[in-house]
């Protein structure tokens, strides 16, 4: 059993991107359709066969990269990330949010889409736009091809779930 999508949006990808001041309903859309394809909306967020950690499936090779070459150059923004993770338990295990902390976890996997300067989403976008920005931006590597991509997201989440 993975996570309520609508809740999900509305408890924690909304609230995040309206703290790091990037929200928008497509952006919402987007994050949902990665955690979608990503975890299954949190059905596994550390499989044997995954090397990512948790409902979105971030490395901690990305997480590093994130910090150490695009976070850096954006301390305002980073400040407000950091604010997001645990006061204490970061800086022991700083990957350990990516599991542990859905809103910190949402910050990071919408800076893996950020950090790119080509990286742009139109208003209302298809199941088909969503999953090639994901595979462009979020992950490149993966065998999974658009349709499938786009058919898993139709399955997990229908087409209404920009609706409040």
């Amino acid at each position: 059993m993975g996570i309520c999508a609508n809740e999900l949006r509305r408890w924690v990808i909304e609230p995040t991107l309206k703290t790091m001041g990037c929200w928008s309903g497509s952006m919402e859309q987007l994050l949902l359709a990665t955690a979608a394809q990503e975890s299954g909306l949190g059905q596994h967020i550390h499989g044997a066969q995954q090397r990512g950690l948790g409902i979105y499936q971030i490395s901690s090779r990305t997480h590093r990269n994130v910090w150490d070459k695009y976070l850096v150059h954006h301390p305002e923004l980073a400040s407000t990330v950091r604010g997001l993770a645990s006061q204490h338990d970061f800086l022991r295990h700083p990957h350990a949010e990516l599991t542990t902390n859905l809103s910190y976890a949402t910050a990071i996997a919408a800076l893996i889409y950020q950090r790119n300067h080509r990286f742009h989403l139109e208003e209302q976008p298809s199941a088909t736009e969503l999953a090639r920005a994901w595979k462009r931006f979020y992950h490149r590597s993966s065998d999974i091809s658009i349709d499938a991509f786009a058919n898993n997201y139709l399955a997990l989440l229908g087409s209404g779930q920009h609706a409040a």
